[in-house]
Formats: structure tokens, C-alpha cells, sequence
């Protein structure tokens, strides 16, 4: 019998491995990494320095899942291949694998996705983000070869949020209700008979629920928690009885100081709600775990470390990642509060001849226009800071520094000046 689930690949790396370093690799990035994160180009006025933050671009999750996509193709060479929505936020990445005659599945505006023209012969990958319990429910129905690319971090969270429907808690997801890895997280609890979830994209929604919760005055009528929270809660959702017990989980990509100050503000209000009960036990009422991925935190680290120093702090920070990369987008935040930043989909955003720059502004929403500033490079000699999203890959970072340059009239050899 054929196997028809697949989680560690398939042993082709070696086969693959030319491939992926000819798309992705950058050598100028390498140049800049080797030389303590940072390069210096052109002399006088025209100087160009670039610091790259230490911690950037693709990580394990990344490099993993599109090493599977293309071990994938290479494994069923004639077969049809489909992907459960995008592999990564990338638009590079997402295009190079539709040219390899990768087929995208998208969902409907209520998020669920069309499975009926799957055949058994057919292989599905599921990208890094992962799938609902639903989706992968179906898909197994359907018999088609399943390539699995979650990633460890995402299913590190899904196993506490399994937990906490197993022992009877709410699951509060901090992330943005309709991002794949969210809908997938909050899913898990319907492994668990009774499981519930509820969505809140930041502190200010926290507070909503904790108000509701503590009956504060000004707080939200039954009426109006349910409207706001709809399409944010698990069916049947009743603020009444399923705000009692509350385990605390995150999108993975989310920033990690507001997802821990989320976490503390629901503990205290359920222990100012409960506390003076009999026997309150807090670990029966409330339940959290750090579970920002690794190098999630190593990135929002970096930049700030690179930002730290005002004497040392870049004058314009370039943020590269696809706009509907959760964490690229609080990389701009991050980055944006120290100093100019441009948050860029990739080098293309740049027109070296026209002096201009097409950037999504920090914190704007999902979907929010591009914007285009002329003129953006400050005059003189100039540190410009470099960081990427996870799903970012290394040629993309180097071909932006290399349209950097050209918009100050630097070939990209010309020697530095002497120090």
C-alpha cells in the first residue's frame, strides 16, 4: 500500500541543494554577514554604509518547508502537485513554485478550501503555517498524498492549546483572527470534545474580555461581546460560562512583549475575579506558556540591538518581507518606532533611476495600499540598517543593497573609503 503521509521530506536534499543555493543564495550577503554585519561603499558624500541586523531572513521553519516543496515536485515529477494556501509569505518564493507547476489552493471568504477535485493520485502539500483540524480532516479523506511542512514551533503551541481543551480551558489565542496559522492554532481545540477558543488581536481586544469577565463598569453588554468577537470565537461561544478558566497561546509570529503582556493581564484578572473565592487555586483558572518561536524573538531581538545605540543607530532602516508576513510586519513596528523605516516587499520597490521607494507603512492593516516616497535616501554619507522577515530569502536582501547602492550612484565594487 502506497504511503500517503509524509513529515521529513523525502531524502532528496542532496538533489535539491544546487538548486535552492543558485535561487536563494546571495553573496554579497555573505560578504556583509563575514565582515561583522557590515559594509561600507563608495567615498565622501556618496558613502553608503549597510548593517545588516545579526538575526534575519529565512529561518529553520522556512528553510525546511520550502526544501520539502521542492523535494516534493522533484519526487512526483508527473503528478499533480497542490499547496494548501501559500507555503510562506513570500511572493518570490510562492511564484518560483508556481513555475514549477505547483498548483495553490486558496480558501472562499469563509476560509475553507475547495477539495472536491482532489483524486488519490493527486499530492497536497500543507505549508509551514499549518492546517485546520478540518482541512487536514478532509484532506486525508480525500486519499491524496499529504507532504506535511508544519513547523515545530507552530506545532509546539498546537499541543498546548490541545492541552488546554483536554482540561476543560478556554484557549485565548493572541494573533490576527484570519491568518493561516491562527485559524489552524485555535482549531486544535476541536480535537476535544467541548474545546473553545477565543481570538484577540491585541491588548486593547484582551482588555474587552477581561473587562467582560471582571463586570466592570462600561464593559461590553453580552450583546455587544458577541458581535465584536464574531467569527473570533469557536461555535457557540458563550461568554458567560467559557470565560471561567483561560489558557493563554499566540500566533507564533506575534510580538512577543505584547504577547507576554496579554498573557499577565489575564492572569491578574482572573485572580482579582475569583481570588477571593474559597480555595482559589489560580492553576486551576488560568494557564500560559511563552511560545513565540525562536526565531521569531532572535529577529525582534536583533533589531533592536542594532537600534539600541543612538550613536551608532541607522539612519533608515529597510524592512524586507511580503506585507502579509505577520512577522516582517512587526519587524517594520519594532523598527519603526527608533528610527525612518521602509518596510519593502522586495528589491523591485526600489527605482534607483526615479529616486523612489514603494513601501507599506509600519503598523498600516492587512491589505492597506502601498505608499511611494521621492527623494528617500537623506543626503551625505549614510548607514542604512537592513533586517528581513523569516520568509525572506538571502538573494532578495542582496539585491536590494545592490539597488541601494545604484540610487546613490555606486557600482557595487567601487572601494570604500579609507579609514
Amino acid at each position: 500500500m502506497e504511503q500517503n503521509y509524509f513529515r521529513r521530506g523525502f531524502g532528496l536534499r542532496k538533489e535539491i541543494e544546487p538548486l535552492i543555493r543558485s535561487e536563494y543564495h546571495s553573496a554579497l550577503v555573505d560578504r556583509i554577514r563575514a565582515g561583522g554585519y557590515e559594509a561600507s561603499f563608495g567615498e565622501g558624500r556618496r558613502q553608503v554604509t549597510v548593517r545588516l541586523a545579526e538575526e534575519f531572513g529565512f529561518c529553520y521553519g522556512v528553510d525546511r518547508a520550502v526544501d520539502y516543496a521542492y523535494e516534493t515536485r522533484l519526487k512526483f515529477p508527473d503528478r499533480r502537485v497542490f499547496l494548501l494556501g501559500e507555503i510562506i509569505h513570500n511572493p518570490h518564493v510562492n511564484r518560483r513554485l508556481t513555475d514549477m507547476g505547483i498548483v495553490f489552493l486558496y480558501p472562499d471568504a469563509e476560509g475553507r478550501f475547495d477539495l472536491s477535485g482532489l483524486v488519490r493520485e493527486d499530492v497536497v502539500i500543507l505549508p509551514a503555517f499549518g492546517a485546520t483540524v478540518d482541512d487536514f480532516r478532509r484532506l486525508q479523506e480525500t486519499g491524496a498524498i499529504l507532504v506535511d511542512t508544519t513547523c515545530g514551533s507552530v506545532l509546539n503551541v498546537w499541543k498546548r492549546v490541545e492541552q488546554y481543551a483536554r482540561d476543560g480551558f478556554t484557549a485565548l489565542v493572541h494573533g490576527k483572527n484570519h491568518h493561516e496559522e491562527t485559524r489552524a492554532t485555535a482549531s486544535q481545540v476541536y480535537r476535544w470534545p467541548g474545546g473553545r477558543f477565543i481570538v484577540v488581536r491585541d491588548l486593547a481586544e484582551a482588555r474587552l474580555v477581561m473587562d467582560y469577565l471582571e463586570r466592570k463598569p462600561g464593559a461590553l453588554s453580552r450583546e455587544a461581546f458577541l458581535e465584536h468577537f464574531r467569527g473570533k470565537t469557536s461555535p457557540g461561544f458563550d461568554p458567560d460560562l467559557h470565560l471561567e478558566r483561560i489558557g493563554v497561546a499566540n500566533q507564533t509570529t506575534m510580538l512577543s512583549g505584547d504577547s507576554l503582556e496579554i498573557a499577565a493581564e489575564v492572569g491578574k484578572a482572573l485572580e482579582r475575579r475569583w481570588g477571593s473565592e474559597p480555595g482559589y487555586d489560580p492553576a486551576q483558572r488560568f494557564r500560559s506558556f511563552d511560545t513565540i518561536c525562536s526565531a521569531t524573538q532572535e529577529r525582534q531581538d536583533a533589531v533592536v540591538k542594532l537600534l539600541a545605540d543612538p550613536a551608532r543607530r541607522p539612519d533608515v532602516m529597510v524592512v524586507i518581507g511580503g506585507y502579509n508576513s505577520s512577522n516582517t510586519n512587526h519587524l517594520a513596528v519594532i523598527c519603526a518606532r527608533r528610527a525612518v523605516t521602509y518596510h519593502i516587499a522586495d528589491a523591485g520597490c526600489i527605482d534607483p533611476e526615479r529616486q523612489t521607494v514603494r513601501f507599506k507603512p509600519a503598523g498600516a492593516p492587512a491589505g492597506a495600499a502601498e505608499v511611494e516616497a521621492e527623494d528617500w535616501l537623506p543626503a551625505g554619507p549614510l548607514v542604512v540598517g537592513l533586517t528581513a522577515g523569516a520568509s525572506t530569502p538571502n538573494n532578495k536582501i542582496g539585491e536590494t543593497v545592490e539597488l541601494l547602492l545604484r540610487t546613490r550612484g555606486i557600482p557595487l565594487e567601487e572601494p570604500a573609503a579609507a579609514a
